[in-house]
């Protein structure tokens, strides 16, 4: 492996190649803690918070109460009210003092306790955060990062179990980032906060305690049993806009992130299928160049998400994938979505894209 700087003494790799073997290296040596998805969103707000003084944290309870998931505990003691602190329940409120914090230099990581709430913040978020650099010709930057809850699976009903990401994947101006493991879900916070643009960072509340195969009748598997689990102690960062590929595979593609990628792995695991799986990890912006070769190489494509399938991300992934690989695409692009309807208490696991969808879907690519 060619040291720091060597493209600029002849070695062909581009600079952001020569990164991501350092990112590696850097990985490997830090010591390893097995972490949920809570401790390791927290300790890459305890890392952050104590690299950076201009990092604060603040929402509806993420104080003295350390979050209704927990994963601001602790903070609140080790650095103080002043960086870690409790607002009214007031959504607008909350987004809209971030855009001020971070006109004014600071790096705020507000949270709203479950995305269903978001909604009375997206006037600041679409009309301030994500305009103030354009419209100030980049004298003000946004360096905000919105962390939240999303989701299904743990029977919340219709407020408190939505997934509204491609409401914010249509606005110019803002990044999406859901994680899949503990080990991105620190990476990738961390790569956020540092983000001088804003950022809205899902985190699928399902999986806070454990990767779920979406056999909801099965024993739950926590953590401490999967690779995802494996998080480098202090800094490390996962650059936005870079997708993993889960699983290598020639029968087809499978384009999911969050939950879903635990589900569609359970689910090509128990029918043998060689599916390749990609984990998106960020929507916007959107590693396209490897969603591309992938289908190119198996002809197919499956797209899974949980939101709802009108205008969903799975839409925007269809149409891209239906541009740039046309002449490879050897089957109609398939998607398992959630229904277009609120999200049912009662029907929870009916609306939930689960294992007998995924499986009828996978089958039609198949056979087709």
């Amino acid at each position: 492996l060619a040291p720091a700087g060597a493209e600029r003494a002849g070695d062909a790799r581009t600079p952001d190649q020569v990164a991501g073997v350092e990112g590696i290296m850097s990985e490997t040596i830090a010591p390893v803690r097995r972490l949920n998805m809570i401790e390791a969103i927290n300790d890459a707000l305890d890392v952050m918070m104590a690299r950076d003084p201009d990092v604060v944290v603040f929402g509806e309870d993420v104080g003295f109460f350390g979050g209704v998931f927990r994963a601001t505990a602790g903070l609140q003691k080790k650095y103080g009210k002043t960086r870690v602190f409790d607002t009214p329940i007031n959504e607008c409120g909350i987004i809209g003092a971030a855009v001020g914090m971070g006109a004014y230099g600071l790096r705020p990581v507000p949270e709203i306790q479950f995305a269903d709430y978001i909604y009375p913040g997206l006037d600041q978020l679409i009309s301030e955060a994500a305009r103030l650099r354009y419209r100030s010709a980049g004298e003000f930057v946004a360096p905000i990062t919105v962390r939240s809850p999303f989701g299904g699976g743990i029977f919340g009903g219709q407020t408190h179990s939505q997934s509204p990401e491609a409401l914010f994947t249509h606005v110019a101006g803002l990044k999406t980032v859901i994680p899949c493991t503990p080990h991105d879900a620190k990476g990738l916070l961390i790569s956020a906060i540092e983000d001088n643009d804003p950022v809205i960072f899902f985190e699928p509340k399902r999986i806070y305690n454990g990767p779920f195969n979406g056999y909801y009748d099965k024993p739950v598997e926590p953590w401490a049993r999967h690779d995802g689990s494996e998080v480098p102690e202090g800094y490390y960062s996962i650059p936005l806009g870079k997708a993993r590929i889960a699983r290598e595979g020639e029968a087809l593609t499978v384009l999911a992130y969050g939950t879903m990628i635990h589900v569609a792995t359970a689910v090509c695991a128990e029918k043998g299928i060689d599916a390749e799986i990609i984990d998106l990890r960020t929507l916007v912006p959107l590693d396209i160049e490897t969603v591309q070769k992938s289908v190119e190489k198996t002809g197919k494509c499956l797209i899974i998400h949980e939101a709802t399938r009108t205008c969903g991300f799975g839409a925007e992934l269809s149409a891209l994938v239906q541009e740039r690989c046309f002449y490879h695409l050897e089957a109609p692009i398939e998607r398992v979505t959630g229904f277009d309807t609120p999200y049912p208490h009662s029907l929870e696991w009916a609306y939930f894209p689960g294992p007998v969808r995924i499986g009828e879907a996978l089958d039609r690519l198949l056979k087709a």
